[in-house]
């Protein structure tokens, strides 16, 4: 791996388990792909009694903070899964990191073990946003299970980026957020019981999941925005991320007024025929959902692997009517909804189909799939 000369010296002394913390939550933030090396590093930063770690892949960076007795400030940049690898399995209970000036290692020293890596200089990392805005404060409880409703349909197609992200909306004391990868659409919304912020903004949804995780044991969430970027703390760390520029599609608009079929489904019953029906429908093959006489019937084939059947009681009294689902989609928006009952809403066999909790506002459209035969 080749690096710069490091520009500025760095010694500080630091508890292991912290330091090993903190790189594991910085770490997720660090570049997978190697075009540009210095993304792969973790910048770390010694000043004031305090040891600053900082990761980016452009699109959103962690930052997080470790106390320790700084002999020097400075710093320096490090390949940083190699240095999180390393700092877990050191042998004492404190942790030594040491780059003089002019060197090309950050020499790390916990006990009988000594290691040297090889280094990148701080001035070749990224300006990351600044963390000096103004900040709202709003539940964790709200925002998180906000997100968890709704990123599961956002898309992994880099080709649209729009679809990659989750649109983000606060008026006033309520929260939208909206994901669609063109074959679903989730629309979850959240009174929060406080002023947000004013904000409207398309955010990537793998920050905002890497978010879930940081914040997981928080109760409350900082929210800033600086210019083109969205900034978030919670639990001492801090992420920032880029906005998506595009129109996101009007959601509103994509939701049916009406609907030929409404029913009311217990969720959990419904849940688990999906997912046993889900393990024969391999190779792309549908679900099959059809109705009639009071039952639903679940079926699915695929070729050289098998076929499934089951059926479950439902308050059905119409003429009878078959639909297909990709049985992941279908899948994940039961698991999306934490009510006993759902409220299954159709159309036609070529029409999208709705699953809907009022309670918790939350509505799932997804697109059917054409059967054959």
């Amino acid at each position: 791996m080749t690096a710069d000369i490091a520009t500025s010296t760095l010694h500080v002394t630091c508890a292991r388990d912290e330091l090993a913390a903190a790189l594991g939550v910085v770490s997720r933030g660090l570049s997978t792909r190697g075009a540009v090396q210095v993304l792969a590093g973790i910048h770390l930063r010694a000043a004031d009694g305090t040891l600053t770690l900082a990761a980016t892949d452009m699109e959103i960076s962690l930052r997080a903070a470790v106390s320790g007795e700084v002999s020097d400030e400075g710093a320096v940049v490090v390949p940083g899964r190699l240095l999180a690898d390393l700092v877990r399995l050191l042998p004492d209970s404190t942790v030594v990191l040491r780059s003089d000036e002019g060197d090309r290692t950050l020499a790390v020293t916990s006990g009988s073990h000594s290691s040297r890596l090889h280094v990148f200089s701080a001035e070749d990392f990224p300006h990351l946003p600044p963390l000096d805005v103004p900040l709202h404060t709003i539940s964790a409880t709200g925002l998180l299970g906000t997100i968890e409703k709704v990123a599961r349909a956002a898309s992994r197609d880099e080709s649209r980026p729009v679809l990659t992200g989750i649109l983000v909306r606060f008026e006033g004391d309520r929260l939208t957020m909206a994901a669609t990868d063109s074959y679903r659409l989730a629309v979850k919304e959240t009174e929060l019981g406080e002023a947000g912020p004013e904000l409207e903004a398309i955010i990537p949804a793998r920050a905002l999941q890497e978010l879930t995780r940081i914040a997981s044991t928080s109760e409350t969430i900082q929210l800033g925005v600086h210019e083109n970027h969205v900034v978030f703390n919670a639990a001492d760390v801090w992420l920032t991320t880029r906005r998506i520029d595009g129109q996101f599609p009007n959601y509103r608009q994509l939701l049916p007024e009406t609907f030929e079929v409404e029913l009311s489904v217990p969720r959990e019953p419904l849940l688990d025929v999906i997912r046993r029906a889900g393990v024969l429908a391999q190779r792309n093959a549908p679900l099959r959902l059809r109705f009639a006489d009071d039952e639903l019937r679940v079926t699915a084939q695929s070729q050289d692997v098998g076929e499934t059947e089951e059926s479950l009681s439902v308050e059905y009294a119409g003429d009878p009517l078959e639909i297909g689902f990709n049985p992941e989609f279908l899948r994940e928006g039961l698991e999306s909804i934490a009510a006993d009952r759902v409220e299954l809403k159709l159309i036609n066999p070529l029409r999208p189909g709705l699953l809907a909790s009022p309670a918790e506002s939350f509505w799932y459209l997804i697109m059917p799939i054409r059967l054959a035969g």
